[in-house]
């Protein structure tokens, strides 16, 4: 069945043949599944290339609909709230939803797009890994309020990217993409720290898809959370040096009872590493209360290297000890100016710290000011 672009938002007033495009009740043999069709230029799922509704959940797929869908709530005078998100979903991402729809209110429209961004992973990160559940996450946004949610392609996002299937990101592909699509928004300033100095090209895709986003969903506002601090100060850079007509919102982190915090990576975790975990809380913890405890300021390279040593020593689990594995391994921590993410050499009460953890082969990150 072919369908142009713009039939998903001028429907036809013939009837069609009846088809199932939402999650069918009974699939027949050989039907096409919508949700977990693999496809070979797609970075995960086969989305369906129309207009979809999931029990009140508008999907759209395709980059020209969302975009002329965007333009006519704006000439309706809808607000318009949207919340990025490579799916996954959990507490956090739907506290960021409602966030977006208290700013919006009742009368306007919230957007949340569902995507797996392939050009913000480098080529041994866990691009092919990242955990992927659309039916899980509609049903949420659904609950949670959403309007819209939009699920692009690499096709339609990246049309010259060479991409593959469900197979990880190989050398061969990454430079292929680097080479055939040639078009990128690069922060210069607030990147190349932290993060970006653990993952060079991370941030040089983050902004390029936030940028194409924006222009897609056309928002008013758009909804970050805390918990990734240094992509949401470069989101605010880039917004007003391109004069992107969007306010952006920086949300509280959500952490779980123990203090980790909510991440879509923590599905990674089980048994040992999960408790493994917290030492990223407990090490904010440790830091805050070295500050609050002394008069003076505390150079930031002594309260680095004692916090090195509490995350190689901590936790320390039974099953560790049998087996002789490495404890968590600190990628980095950093302290610094929260507005401009410049690095402190005196650690005081206001300072912000950030750091990232290996917790066996799972990468996690946390922030908080001190």
């Amino acid at each position: 069945m072919t369908m142009r672009r713009d039939a998903a938002l001028n429907p036809p007033a013939a009837v069609a043949p009846k088809r199932h495009f939402g999650i069918p009740r009974r699939r027949k043999a050989g039907a096409a599944d919508i949700f977990h069709q693999h496809n070979k230029t797609d970075n995960c799922i086969d989305w369906p290339r129309f207009n979809v509704n999931f029990s009140g959940v508008r999907i759209i797929s395709s980059i020209a609909a969302m975009q002329q869908l965007a333009k006519k709530w704006q000439c309706s005078g809808k607000r318009i709230g949207f919340v990025p998100t490579m799916g996954y979903l959990h507490a956090g991402h739907l506290s960021l939803v409602r966030e977006a729809r208290k700013r919006v209110g009742k009368a306007g429209r919230v957007v949340v797009s569902i995507y797996v961004n392939p050009t913000q992973f480098g080529p041994k990160e866990d691009f092919s890994k990242y955990p992927r559940d659309l039916k899980r996450d509609l049903k949420l946004c659904r609950e949670t309020g959403v309007d819209i949610v939009f699920t692009p392609g690499d096709k339609e996002m990246y049309p010259a990217l060479e991409c593959g299937d469900m197979s990880p990101l190989s050398k061969r592909r990454h430079v292929g993409a680097l080479q055939n699509f040639s078009t990128y928004v690069v922060e210069e300033q607030l990147s190349h720290t932290m993060e970006g100095a653990s993952r060079l090209t991370h941030f040089r895709g983050v902004t390029t898809v936030v940028a194409k986003l924006f222009n897609l969903v056309l928002p008013d506002v758009a909804v970050f959370g805390a918990k990734d601090w240094q992509q949401a100060a470069i989101i605010k850079r880039m917004a007003a040096d391109l004069n992107f007509p969007v306010k952006i919102i920086v949300a509280p982190t959500l952490r779980e009872p123990d203090g980790l915090a909510m991440s879509s990576r923590n599905k990674y975790l089980a048994g040992d590493m999960r408790r493994q975990a917290v030492v990223l809380w407990r090490s904010i913890q440790k830091a805050r209360s070295a500050v609050k405890k002394s008069s003076k300021s505390i150079p930031a390279a002594r309260l680095k290297a004692d916090l090195k040593r509490f995350i190689e020593r901590e936790p320390d689990t039974p099953s560790r000890r049998r087996s002789g594995a490495a404890s968590a391994r600190l990628d980095y921590v950093e302290f610094f100016e929260p507005d401009t993410l410049s690095p402190v050499s005196k650690v005081t009460r206001g300072t912000h710290m950030a750091l990232a953890v290996f917790v066996g082969k799972t990468r996690l990150i946390d922030n908080a000011p001190l």
